[in-house]
């Protein structure tokens, strides 16, 4: 065989395996519900919209109750979650803790994640963070990150925005990725204070990924939040 066919055939397996996306073939479930004002259905159809783009399998749910479905929960290689506020059964937060611990990974945004089941301490424990108040509403700030050589973030410059700016409490060990300082002007006694924006944590053997921007469907449309959201899920994915 020609040597050169050879070489050409090398070269065109490693291009179409380069561009095979890291989701092709994973099964993801899309849980979704809660306070509407954080629009969790239109998020659940944009976001499977862009899985399904990368070939992913798809199930969506809008019950905490499938966290409980041992068949769906040994089956799945990522969570992502859009539930502001709202209860969750203790069956239903073990089910998702423990998968979560046996690798499965989650990842998701906003009050969908950072502010779901309050009275839930573990859920907070496996997120790493919960949010607690949004001063001024929606106003302007800036995003920072914090390590341009993580896969996440490389490549991705600071940026401005207008929008809910979380005021977090967080976990210590979170690995912080980018963040925001709070100017003072609607609570002064906060001036000057650094908040962790987007992190990513591990919990057992899985890996979760946050982000706190995403409160209006137009904040997605800024492509450093889309690109910070997409690459967070893909890092979070079980390999």
């Amino acid at each position: 065989m020609n040597k050169y066919f050879l070489i050409i055939v090398f070269i065109f397996f490693n291009i179409s395996t380069y561009a095979q996306s890291v989701l092709e073939g994973k099964r993801v479930l899309v849980v979704y519900g809660g306070w509407p004002g954080h629009k969790p259905e239109q998020f659940a159809q944009k976001v499977t919209h862009w899985l399904e783009a990368q070939k992913a399998n798809v199930i969506l749910s809008k019950s905490t109750n499938s966290y409980t479905d041992s068949a769906i929960m040994n089956s799945v290689d990522l969570i992502i979650q859009h539930i502001t506020m709202s209860e969750i059964s203790s069956e239903a937060s073990l089910g998702l803790s423990r998968a979560i611990q046996a690798g499965v990974g989650l990842a998701g945004c906003h009050g969908g994640l950072g502010d779901s089941f309050r009275n839930d301490t573990e859920f907070q424990y496996m997120v790493g963070g919960q949010f607690v108040k949004h001063p001024g509403g929606q106003v302007d700030f800036r995003v920072t990150l914090s390590d341009t050589e993580d896969p996440i973030t490389m490549g991705i410059a600071d940026f401005s925005l207008h929008t809910e700016q979380y005021y977090m409490h967080y976990d210590p060990s979170i690995e912080i990725l980018a963040t925001t300082v709070f100017s003072g002007e609607h609570d002064p006694w906060i001036e000057g204070v650094t908040m962790p924006v987007v992190w990513k944590k591990k919990y057992g053997e899985g890996r979760v990924f946050y982000s706190a921007l995403g409160h209006s469907e137009d904040v997605f449309e800024i492509p450093e939040v889309w690109e910070l959201m997409t690459r967070g899920i893909e890092w979070a994915l079980r390999k």
